[in-house]
């Protein structure tokens, strides 16, 4: 995915919801902050979104633009539609966001996680492409690991999740 599709997801994602504002949370959101980060990052051909101000729209996203739908068929990616409680982020991640513009229609904005914020929420899933894309976000100087640190503990997670997450921040640091 690159951020020319990011910003047709929004635009498409907006047009369905009915919402002229997104959060946009996945792996993808790294284009908000990063609009062409290494290749590894943008592997994804899936936009995780939820309207902001219609939260109850997802589902229509989802059932016109996601997986296996005709925008999918068309245009090679898919716009999931999904509840932005489904994703554990740090504290104050709302005043961290990075918009990015529909660039044929200014008033449709995509909220996209900052990378530290979507990071925590990654190690917080913790599977294995989520670990691989912290990693290289890493590598690619694109996050601090102390940073990520001070983020996972703000998290709201179990404890031993939490705690299995900034074990492998620590690991992966202590490597570098």
């Amino acid at each position: 995915m690159n951020r020319e599709q990011l910003e047709h997801a929004i635009r498409a994602a907006c047009t369905v919801s009915e919402d002229e504002e997104l959060i946009i949370f996945g792996s993808q959101a790294i284009l908000g902050q990063y609009p062409e980060p290494h290749t590894e990052l943008r592997k994804s051909i899936e936009v995780d979104v939820a309207p902001k101000n219609r939260p109850e729209a997802v589902d229509k996203i989802d059932g016109a633009l996601g997986e296996n739908s005709q925008f999918h068929k068309t245009h090679g990616f898919y716009v999931h539609g999904v509840p932005i409680e489904t994703a554990k982020l740090p504290e104050g991640w709302e005043q961290r966001t990075n918009k990015v513009h529909d660039y044929m229609n200014e008033n449709n904005i995509g909220y996209c996680i900052e990378a530290h914020d979507l990071a925590a929420s990654k190690l917080i899933a913790f599977r294995e492409k989520d670990t691989e894309f912290v990693r290289r976000l890493i590598l690619e100087d694109m996050i601090g690991v102390d940073t990520l640190l001070k983020r996972l503990k703000v998290t709201d997670a179990e404890k031993e999740i939490k705690d299995r997450a900034i074990r492998w921040a620590e690991r992966i640091e202590a490597s570098l």
